[in-house]
């Protein structure tokens, strides 16, 4: 009869990295009860000549495994990308160009959602970010809605002040990117670019928030209370004279009565 191998343990391990959609799959076997050679049906190496044991061997499947597993979890991660690389984001009036060929920059890169954009730039340029086709046709925000379209500033205030300005990606899909300054001729210009934006790993926590409530106008104000006087000021004083009159009208028919009942008026 054949010898009996030890219980085997085994489980797989699969591994998914959307930045270059290679998917990674292994099954592990290790011997519950290793023993310090794995006994087969087949030639052992202890039998051909070569003396070894299994255990080391399963340790080393397993290390192989781990690193592969570590370099591509850390592939799929979030990552800030550089608009236009080592150029920036700028226009220069001078030659009436952009300071290189955005739509090419963007062009080779994989965008998911939790990644940021960094733009390098100063005050002489904006950023407008939108999900809108017409809007981006258009190198304008006069026509764009409340929803669809962001414009990022970082509050400076003076021209040509540097600013970098970071921009998350928050939506799967077509995301359009492109500076409105000069009536919209930088755009016209270059200074645009299109994205694709992929689910990637999902936002993470921190971008996974609910929209803010919709703006409501505070209540109108309302007028000042009016306040009269108590202590005998103008309104108390008609009020009692007006009183006074109403008694005086009443007593007097009744006074005339009085003297006729008496004889005294004839």
């Amino acid at each position: 009869a054949l010898p009996i191998s030890p219980p085997l343990l085994s489980f797989s391990l699969t591994v998914s990295c959307e930045f270059s959609n290679i998917q990674l799959a292994a099954l592990v076997i290790i011997p519950s009860h290793p023993p310090t050679q794995f006994i087969h049906p087949f030639p052992t190496l202890k039998e051909t000549g070569r003396e070894s044991t299994a255990m080391p061997a399963y340790l080393t499947v397993v290390a192989i495994l781990i690193a592969a597993v570590a370099s591509v979890a850390s592939a799929a991660g979030y990552h800030n990308y550089t608009v236009g690389g080592p150029a920036g984001w700028f226009f220069n009036r001078t030659t009436n160009t952009s300071a290189t060929n955005y739509s090419a920059w963007a062009a080779p890169t994989t965008f998911n959602l939790g990644d940021y954009l960094i733009f390098n730039t100063n005050t002489n340029q904006t950023v407008v970010q939108t999900y809108n086709a017409t809007t981006y046709g258009s190198c304008t925000v006069d026509d764009a809605a409340d929803n669809d379209t962001l414009i990022f500033d970082s509050g400076a205030a003076n021209f040509s002040e540097p600013q970098t300005i970071a921009v998350p990606l928050t939506k799967v899909g077509p995301n359009y990117f492109f500076s409105d300054a000069e009536d919209g001729a930088q755009c016209q210009q270059g200074m645009r670019f299109e994205i694709k934006v992929n689910e990637g790993s999902g936002l993470p926590p921190s971008l996974n928030q609910p929209p803010p409530p919709p703006y409501a106008p505070p209540p109108a104000a309302e007028p000042p209370p009016v306040f009269q006087s108590s202590g005998g000021g103008q309104g108390e004083s008609l009020r009692n004279g007006g009183e006074r009159q109403a008694h005086g009208g009443v007593g007097a028919p009744l006074i005339w009565s009085g003297l006729l009942g008496l004889g005294l008026i004839v």
